[in-house]
């Protein structure tokens, strides 16, 4: 019992709620609920793409909330997509907390009679921080280990 890591009913509740929320931003990505979706984040957010994970400068840099929504709305090009959150490693600082989580995000597209999907295997870095007893995204830096595009045939 001597390497029980014991910790504390807020820990836990902080713990889950961050993974509603990392849930809650693949929901609406799916649902295609863009300001919901902005809604997750701080005001002053930085959000970062790196198409290539290996890369140090990022594809992409939104600073601010409202610089998000046509990120989340060119989801809409698709006839449907998928995320499959997996792993996350949370390291808790009291109202703050950084993380990752491992993410397969598909991607339909239909042009007349073909069919294409594109999964992304993604890693995101997040920074979080609560106000006022709610977690939002300080910051999500979405990396993007490998794409996959392949024809369907149904």
């Amino acid at each position: 019992m001597e390497n029980v890591k014991k910790i504390t009913l807020e820990e836990v509740a902080d713990r889950d709620a961050i993974r509603d929320l990392v849930d809650a931003y693949a929901f609406c990505a799916d649902s295609r609920d863009a300001e919901g979706q902005m809604a997750l984040f701080t005001e002053d957010t930085l959000f970062r793409v790196f198409m290539d994970e290996r890369q140090t400068e990022p594809s992409q840099v939104v600073n601010g909330r409202e610089g998000l929504a046509p990120i989340f709305e060119n989801l809409n090009t698709y006839v449907a997509t998928m995320h499959f959150n997996g792993q996350s490693k949370i390291n808790l600082f009291g109202d703050t907390a950084i993380g990752i989580t491992y993410c397969f995000a598909h991607h339909l597209t239909i042009d007349g009679d073909e069919k294409k999907l594109m999964v992304a295997a993604i890693r995101y870095h997040d920074d979080f921080i609560k106000i006022k007893h709610k977690w939002f995204f300080k910051k999500r830096d979405l990396k993007v280990a490998w794409i996959e595009t392949k024809p369907l045939n149904s």
